[in-house]
């Protein structure tokens, strides 16, 4: 059965991703370098890993599997999932696939060439509450579509 993936410690969708995964019943591992303050339910692991870099990456790449699902907005972590065969989420529910990860990783590091020549600030969008029903939808339809494919 598919399981859920969450590299938690900066996730703005952590409710979104358990209102799902409480209707369809799925496991949920919640990885972060520090103790969550969110109330769960029993099929969902709040995983505190050490605060070494990368070590929440590093779980989550050693412990999805091919079908599991993984939610971060960490872009090289999402390239780590995706070689490990687990379908990656954005936090706006933007799925990241062997098509695009390649360009999301060259912009990311084309930003950070900007940012330390000066010629970007960094400034992110803000997160709205239509980002969190794109995530609400695009995490429905993968769950509806992995349980229909058995």
């Amino acid at each position: 059965m598919l399981e859920i993936y969450v590299d938690a410690d900066a996730c703005p969708v952590k409710e979104e991703i358990l209102k799902v995964a409480y209707r369809h019943d799925l496991v949920v591992h919640l990885v972060s370098n520090q103790w969550l303050r969110i109330p769960v339910g029993p099929k969902v692991n709040k995983m505190v890993v050490n605060d070494s870099f990368d070590a929440a990456d590093d779980w989550i790449v050693e412990n999805a599997k091919e079908g599991d699902i993984c939610i971060t907005g960490d872009i090289l972590l999402a390239g780590r999932c995706l070689e490990n065969g687990s379908a990656v989420l954005g936090h706006t529910g933007k799925p990241f696939t062997p098509d695009n990860i390649g360009m999301a990783i060259a912009m990311r590091e084309l930003k950070s060439q900007l940012r330390d020549m000066g010629e970007d600030k960094g400034y992110n969008a803000k997160f709205t509450n239509k980002d969190r029903s794109h995530l609400l939808n695009a995490l429905e339809t993968y769950v509806q579509k992995a349980k229909r494919s058995g």
